[in-house]
């Protein structure tokens, strides 16, 4: 993506594209993460270290890696309930 030509890309990028095809995008993202995951668990196992780095030269763990994705998709599952909620009106337990 070339950012200098678009810098809000990510916020219009998929404006035009279906539920479907929204879906397809996010099953194929799962499934290659899900196959680097095992990789990198086959080699090195949760303290293997990432291949890129921080800015500071560290290399965070899969484990790392693992549970800052777990709090992110909880993060947005919270946003969408909010979002559900200002929708419907129902608030959840």
């Amino acid at each position: 993506m070339d950012w200098a030509a678009d810098e809000d890309w990510d916020w219009h990028s998929a404006a035009d594209d279906t539920p479907e095809q929204l879906f397809a995008l996010w099953e194929s993202a799962v499934a290659r993460s899900r196959a680097l995951v095992a990789e990198a668990l086959a080699d090195g196992g949760l303290e293997r270290p990432a291949r890129r780095t921080w800015p500071d030269g560290r290399s965070p763990s899969l484990r790392w890696i693992v549970v800052h994705m777990i709090e992110e998709y909880a993060r947005h599952n919270g946003h969408a309930d909010l979002l559900r909620e200002s929708i419907d009106g129902q608030a959840g337990e």
